[in-house]
């Protein structure tokens, strides 16, 4: 793979969920800046497959609800890599459908893989950050962590809590030298959302796109950026707006049905088949 001139040194990257989608995409993007990339991935042949694609050398499988699994990925990347300039929290899954219906194992999968995950990394990220005084952790969360989609109850709850606990210790260490921010993006073409259609009148993001603001990020730090930019200013923009107006919006967008009543389950099968296997 052909690299284009660094925009910034290079640095030392991680990238949780680093097999497909947005964290595969996030890594090849990183690698054409100039980045060291490695990747973990709970899926071992999938991340040895994106490796070889990639052109990455540190791969390994990863359980971001187990610590010890995570300190031995981190470990692995330092030993190989030098030391963990920044941590990408990627990881991630969306179940849809109606709350009460929601299997007890996959409510308790999500939290433990979108909110653990988060923390934990975090923390073992701070821990070697903090004595060198300089590092970034991006912690990947979502618009639906800040505006309610219906069908997605459990999955905002997480992603509500990523913001929540970023935007926390964002604060409680900016005087450390290490940054802290989420990237936010809006419904992207992953598996993550096979079986649906988006909502109306708004498209949603390619994982590219969410690739290029996480490097962007990572040249200007800041404490979030929101994928698209349009569906980014219309989040901000409902906080605003009385509420019937913003169920109402909703309604008009069809966002409360496109993750209950117009899925196609069929085409979301492999994809759940597999988070609730992993």
């Amino acid at each position: 793979m052909t690299n284009n001139a660094p925009h910034t040194p290079a640095r030392t990257v991680a990238i949780t969920g680093g097999a497909r989608g947005i964290g595969y995409q996030t890594a090849k993007e990183l690698i054409r800046r100039g980045h060291r990339v490695a990747i973990g991935d709970i899926d071992e042949a999938r991340a040895k497959e994106a490796a070889a694609e990639l052109g990455v050398k540190v791969v390994t499988r990863l359980d971001v609800t187990e610590p010890d699994s995570f300190t031995t990925f981190l470990d692995l990347v330092e030993r190989e890599l030098g030391p963990l300039d920044i941590l990408i929290n990627n990881a991630g899954i969306m179940p849809t459908g109606h709350a009460h219906e929601e299997d007890d194992a996959l409510t308790r999968r999500q939290v433990e893989i979108n909110v653990l995950g988060v923390i934990f990394g975090t923390k073992l990220a701070l821990q070697r950050m903090l004595p060198r005084r300089t590092g970034h952790i991006i912690n990947t969360a979502s618009l639906a962590g800040e505006l309610a989609v219906p069908g997605l109850a459990t999955y905002c709850a997480t992603k509500f809590a990523v913001i929540g606990f970023t935007e926390a210790a964002r604060l409680e260490y900016r005087k450390s030298g290490v940054r802290l921010s989420t990237i936010r993006p809006t419904f992207t073409n992953t598996e993550l959302v096979a079986g649906t259609a988006g909502a109306k009148g708004l498209r949603n993001a390619e994982p590219e796109e969410i690739a290029r603001a996480t490097a962007d990020l990572i040249e200007n730090p800041r404490p979030f950026v929101r994928v698209t930019r349009l569906a980014g200013a219309m989040v901000a923009a409902v906080k605003f707006v009385p509420r019937r107006l913003a169920t109402g919006l909703g309604s008009a967008l069809n966002t409360d049905s496109v993750f209950l009543a117009d899925v196609d389950m069929a085409a979301r099968r492999t994809y759940l088949d597999r988070i609730r296997n992993s």
